[in-house]
């Protein structure tokens, strides 16, 4: 999006509480859970990890805990701890945040420096695609969706930022540091 579009942080902060964060609600669990279940296969409990963008309700977090895992919460809007930004993590989870980003070189080569050796950042995104008709796709109608992202784009975030790894499973993007 031409920055001359971009939401106001009072704009942002009103649609973001649009959303269903309700960490009790099952369809929003649901949503959420093929990330949360890709960081049950890959990571342990005794990793450490941060829910980046975590927003009001910070699902994530909640499914993690259920088993044993502890996850760190960073949202600037709602969780705006600043010292979470100051430690090193084994894994970064960003559930429906990169197209929030202004700056993504900057908010990609920010996360992989808050990366342990072999770290993962985990995303969730729906990438676009040649199959996607742009004009009918929901998810340009959100007005705090600032950028968009192929499959092209997250190979050239791999190359630039030094990633060594990037899967890509459907709406699961993983970089590994």
């Amino acid at each position: 999006m031409d920055k001359e579009y971009w939401p106001t942080n009072e704009e942002e902060k009103r649609r973001y509480l649009e959303h269903n964060n309700d960490i009790l609600d099952i369809k929003y669990q649901n949503f959420l859970k093929p990330i949360v279940e890709k960081v049950l296969i890959t990571q342990t409990p005794d990793d450490i990890g941060l829910d980046y963008g975590a927003g009001p309700g910070p699902v994530v977090e909640y499914l993690l805990s259920q088993s044993g895992y502890k996850i760190n919460l960073y949202d600037p809007f709602f969780h705006p701890q600043k010292e979470n930004l100051k430690r090193m993590y084994d894994y970064i989870i960003l559930t429906e945040v990169v197209e929030h980003f202004h700056h993504p070189k900057e908010e990609f080569e920010n996360l992989k420096s808050l990366l342990k050796e072999n770290g993962r950042l985990y995303i969730l995104t729906h990438p676009y695609d040649d199959s996607i008709i742009f004009e009918k796709w929901y998810y340009k109608n959100d007005q705090t969706h600032t950028f968009f992202y192929t499959k092209e784009s997250f190979e050239w975030i791999k190359e630039e930022i030094g990633f060594k790894n990037l899967e890509i499973q459907d709406r699961i993007i993983l970089f590994k540091k």
